[in-house]
């Protein structure tokens, strides 16, 4: 497959509305795809207004464990297929930047994305808002609203220390991370109402980011607490394969393919 050129314009076009989507008060979900075909099918989802990679999972469909074990290279050739495979805004997962958050960020618009997580990985503060910034402009100095989600790994990290301590740091972090330009604020974990109620009232209404996991809140719950954007990370490649487990058994015991089955797009 050719990845198409981008131009500047459509790019543009497709980053200001990526960014309505996540500042509008109607919650962004995000179905998490790793290939052209997974981010086709999702694209013909009515309902699905823009896409999301997942780091782990375009990692996983290449051999490679979560982490930057994936070289770059082919993390790039990934999204931007990703990219060319549908009309809609791409967020590009870019986990921590490989070691230089702005110059994957000016590859990753160079093929077609349009935002991006970048994780903090808890370093110290100075240096996870020094990370933040050259990803912003990065995309700034191509020519577009580029929309950073910008992902404090403070709950993921928190480790032994009081859940007042971690939220407190969540907030701090997403705050600092808002006055250099990111557009939203990515809280990863399984986070009760009260929490994603005090994140909000601390980071601002349509400007935290969460994951949906097992036990999560409902969608429509998040809205209404003023939650920006929902995204499901590797959770929707573990579903597809799941599914694809569970049918090798089926056949393997003497079974017949599921009724229903589509075709690809």
């Amino acid at each position: 497959m050719t990845i198409p050129s981008v131009t500047s314009a459509n790019l543009s076009a497709k980053a200001t509305e990526l960014l309505r989507l996540h500042t509008s008060p109607k919650i962004l979900q995000v179905i998490n795809v790793w290939d052209a075909i997974t981010a086709r099918t999702i694209a013909a989802v009515p309902g699905t207004e823009a896409l999301a990679t997942a780091s782990h999972s375009i990692a996983a469909s290449l051999g490679y464990d979560d982490g930057e074990n994936i070289p770059v290279d082919l993390m790039i050739d990934a999204v931007g297929r990703i990219a060319a495979a549908s009309s809609l805004p791409v967020s590009a997962d870019l986990e921590s930047g490989y070691g230089n958050p702005g110059d994957t960020v000016r590859r990753a618009v160079g093929v077609g994305i349009v935002g991006a997580n970048i994780e903090d990985q808890m370093r110290p503060l100075a240096d996870a808002v020094a990370q933040m910034e050259a990803a912003v402009r990065a995309g700034q100095a191509e020519g577009v609203d580029f929309v950073l989600n910008a992902r404090t790994d403070a709950f993921l990290k928190a480790a032994d220390r009081s859940p007042e301590d971690v939220l407190a740091d969540a907030i701090e972090r997403g705050k600092a991370f808002l006055e250099v330009g990111a557009a939203s604020v990515f809280v990863p974990g399984l986070l009760d109402e009260p929490t994603v109620r005090a994140l909000v009232e601390g980071i601002g209404q349509q400007r935290v980011s969460v994951i949906n996991v097992p036990g999560s809140l409902a969608p429509s719950k998040l809205q209404e607490l003023g939650v920006a954007r929902i995204s499901y990370g590797p959770w929707t490649q573990r579903v597809a394969l799941t599914a694809l487990a569970d049918t090798a058994a089926d056949l393997l015991a003497d079974g017949a393919l599921p009724g229903g089955t589509r075709p690809l797009n």
